[in-house]
C-alpha cells in the first residue's frame, strides 16, 4: 500500500505568517540606550585586549621597548578588560531581547541591501556571543573546544569590531532618532512607556553593578571582601597568592629539582647552584602579579636583578633580550621572550623569595621570573636556562 502525504496547498501557505510579538520596549530607543552601554563594554575590552596581546605577542619591532611602567599597567588594564567583558555578558542578552522580533519580519529579506544588512547583523550577533561566552570559559579555565583560545579569540575581536562599525553605519538614521529621550524618533513612541522603560534601564544598570562588585575584586583588592562570583580570590592559595599552573600540571616535581643549575648562556656562559645564587647581591621588589583571567594581587618578591645575571653572562644591559626557558615539560609559554627594556629595568628579578619565604614549588622553586607591567603567563615559573639573544 502507498500512502501520498498531500501537498498544502496555496491557500494554506499563504496563511503562514510571522509570530507577532505584543510585548513594549521591544523597540529602537530601548535598543540603542542599552547598545550605547554595550558598545562602550566593547570598546573597552578591544581596546584593553589589544594591550594584552601585544604584551603576549610583541611584533619584532616592538619587543625590545615595551613599557616597564606604571609597574600595575597590566594589573590595571586587564582587570577592567575583564570587568568589562563581564559587563557586556550581561548587556547582550537584553540588547537581543530589545531587537530579537526583527528577526521575524515579513518578508525576511525585501531587497540586496535588506539581505547585505541582515547578513552583517548574523555575523555581528555570532561573533559577540563567542567573544562573550569564550572569554568567560576562559576566566574560570575551562576549554571545551579544540581550537587554540588566544588567537581564535583576538581574530573574532576584529570581526566583532568590523560588524559593530558596519552595524552604525548602518542604523546611524535609526540611533540618531533615537539618541535621547528628547530625539525625534522617541518622542513618537508610546508616552506610556517611558516608566517602564527607565524601570528597564535602571534594573540592566543595577545588574551590571552587582556583576562588577562581586568580581572585581579578584583585581581590586580593597574589594576582595565582595568578590562572590570570581573564579579567583586574591589573597587565597599557596603563601597567600593564588595559582593558576601548578607543579603538578606542569609536569615538575621536587625530584626533578634535586640536581637544579641556572644555566646562563652568552659570550661568557655560567652555570650557578641555588646556593650560589643566594650570595649575589639581593634585590627586591613589591610587584602585582597579574593574570590574564582578571585576577592580580601584589606581593614582596626577593631575588638577582635579572640585568645582573646578564651582564655577568657578556650581555648589553637595556640593548640585549633575553630567553628564559622553564623545567615545565609541556606549556605554551615554556619559552619566553624578554624584550631589553624588561631586561634591564631594576625591578625584574630572577625571584627566590615570595613574601619572605623561599619559593613554594607551585610558585616556581627555585626560582621564576618577575618583573613589572607584565602578564603573568611571561612570569616564568622553574627557570632554568637564560640565554643572551
Amino acid at each position: 500500500m502507498t500512502f501520498r502525504v498531500p501537498k498544502p496547498s496555496v491557500r494554506a501557505l499563504s496563511a503562514v505568517r510571522p509570530p507577532t510579538f505584543h510585548g513594549r520596549l521591544h523597540d529602537a530607543r530601548t535598543a540603542t540606550a542599552v547598545g550605547r552601554w554595550l558598545g562602550a563594554a566593547f570598546a573597552v575590552c578591544l581596546l584593553t585586549g589589544l594591550v594584552s596581546h601585544y604584551l603576549q605577542h610583541p611584533p619584532g619591532w616592538l619587543a625590545d621597548h615595551l613599557p616597564t611602567r606604571p609597574v600595575w599597567g597590566y594589573r590595571f588594564t586587564q582587570g577592567l578588560h575583564v570587568a568589562s567583558g563581564l559587563a557586556a555578558l550581561v548587556l547582550l542578552p537584553v540588547k537581543l531581547w530589545a531587537v530579537y522580533p526583527r528577526l521575524f519580519v515579513w518578508p525576511p529579506v525585501r531587497s540586496v541591501r535588506h539581505a547585505l544588512e541582515r547578513l552583517s547583523i548574523a555575523v555581528l550577533v555570532a561573533a559577540a556571543v563567542f567573544q562573550v561566552v569564550t572569554g568567560l570559559l576562559n576566566i574560570v579555565e575551562w576549554y571545551p573546544w579544540s581550537f587554540s583560545f588566544v588567537p581564535a579569540h583576538f581574530a573574532v575581536a576584529w570581526v566583532a569590531t568590523g560588524s559593530i562599525l558596519l552595524h552604525l553605519a548602518v542604523k546611524a538614521p535609526e540611533i540618531r532618532a533615537h539618541w535621547s529621550g528628547r530625539s525625534s524618533g522617541t518622542r513618537a513612541l508610546p508616552a506610556e512607556d517611558v516608566a517602564d522603560r527607565r524601570s528597564l534601564l535602571l534594573a540592566v544598570g543595577g545588574a551590571v553593578g552587582v556583576v562588577t562588585l562581586t568580581t572585581v575584586g579578584q583585581s581590586v583588592t580593597p574589594l576582595k571582601a565582595f568578590d562572590l562570583l570570581a573564579p579567583r580570590s586574591p589573597d587565597h592559595g599557596p603563601q597567600g597568592l593564588p595559582v593558576n599552573r601548578t607543579a603538578a600540571a606542569a609536569g615538575v616535581s621536587a625530584d626533578d629539582l634535586a640536581r637544579w643549575r641556572l644555566e646562563v648562556v652568552g659570550p661568557r656562559s655560567y652555570v650557578l647552584g641555588l646556593g650560589e645564587l643566594r650570595t649575589m647581591p639581593a634585590a627586591l621588589a613589591r610587584l602585582p602579579i597579574a593574570c590574564v583571567e582578571g585576577w592580580s594581587v601584589d606581593a614582596d618578591w626577593g631575588g638577582v636583578r635579572v640585568r645582573d645575571l646578564l651582564e655577568r653572562a657578556g650581555g648589553r644591559p637595556g640593548r640585549d633580550a633575553l630567553r628564559v626557558t622553564s623545567l615545565e615539560a609541556r606549556g605554551a609559554y615554556r619559552v619566553m621572550d624578554m624584550g631589553a627594556e624588561y631586561v634591564d629595568d631594576p625591578l625584574t628579578l630572577l625571584a627566590l623569595t615570595l613574601n619572605g619565604q623561599q619559593l613554594s614549588l607551585d610558585h616556581g622553586f627555585p626560582a621564576r621570573i618577575i618583573a613589572p607591567n607584565r602578564p603573568g603567563v611571561l612570569q616564568t615559573k622553574w627557570v632554568h636556562r637564560l640565554e643572551v639573544l
